[in-house]
């Protein structure tokens, strides 16, 4: 993992994150994306198993329902591919602007 890709992760999933550990899931998934993903998966998981909202009369209130939409939508930013990781592979051009070719072929006479 190159430090372009090092800078990427710890900006999508928080500078405290394990650094060995995002060595190893890189070794491991060979892209920085699918090592966003899989961090993000299981901190959403985590939250899930927990209560959502815990409440203790007159003395504190804690719910985890917007932390978990929010972990929610990075994931689905990040499986539709935004923001772009250093080691994405290039997109194809899809613009229009290349140059194409067009076999002609004779049809058979009846």
């Amino acid at each position: 993992m190159d430090t372009a890709v090092r800078a990427w992760l710890l900006s999508e999933l928080g500078p405290t994150t394990d650094l060995p550990d995002l060595e190893q899931r890189y070794t491991r998934l060979q892209s920085g994306r699918a090592v966003a993903i899989e961090v993000t998966r299981e901190r959403l998981a985590a939250l899930r198993g927990q209560p959502s909202t815990v409440n203790v009369s007159g003395v504190v209130s804690v719910s985890y329902t917007e932390t978990i939409k929010a972990y929610e939508r990075q994931l689905a930013l990040l499986v539709a591919g935004e923001p772009p990781a250093p080691d994405d592979p290039a997109a194809q051009d899809t613009s229009g602007d290349g140059f194409g070719l067009i076999r002609l072929v004779e049809r058979p006479r009846r």
